[in-house]
């Protein structure tokens, strides 16, 4: 399956807040707890997700590139990407990443000179750029948002 991004949607620099109970307790995955009684918050989302409204868009993923064998680090088909431009990319940061003028979420390599954007998916090999591409690193993905099947 190949992997390309949808978007960027902007994100809404003055969005209504949505205040929803915060619940400070991790939650068990073995006996169920009565959450409602350890709300110790109400928490907005974009607030909480979201540092540079202005620069802040959302993307769509769409491939498996970015799937891993490990758990956290997949971010798989499907999910919704929060990406912040005025974040600067540094080593290892997942990236949205323009290859000359096309989308891709990858996680950036860099030593000195040296750039590569690497899929977590070992299927996919990474992309070492040569002289004659042109690369924009786009934005930083700062979250991702996934909807339980």
């Amino acid at each position: 399956m190949s992997s390309f991004l949808q978007g960027p949607f902007p994100a809404d620099p003055n969005p209504m807040a949505h205040y929803l109970p915060w619940i400070g307790e991790s939650v068990p995955a073995g006996f169920p707890s009565p959450a409602a009684d350890w709300v110790e918050d109400r928490v907005d989302l974009n607030q909480h997700l979201i540092s540079h409204p202005e620069a802040t868009f959302y993307f769509t993923v769409s491939g498996d590139s970015m799937v891993s064998h490990l758990s956290e680090r997949t971010i798989p088909d499907g999910a919704t990407l929060v990406v912040d431009r005025a974040v600067q990319a540094k080593h290892n940061d997942i990236v949205v990443a323009a290859i000359d003028g096309d989308f891709t979420v990858k996680r950036l390599f860099q030593r000195g000179k040296h750039l590569a954007l690497v899929a977590e998916n070992p299927d996919y090999p990474p992309i070492v750029l040569g002289d004659e591409q042109e690369l924009s690193i786009w934005g930083v993905v700062i979250a991702w948002i996934v909807r339980p099947k």
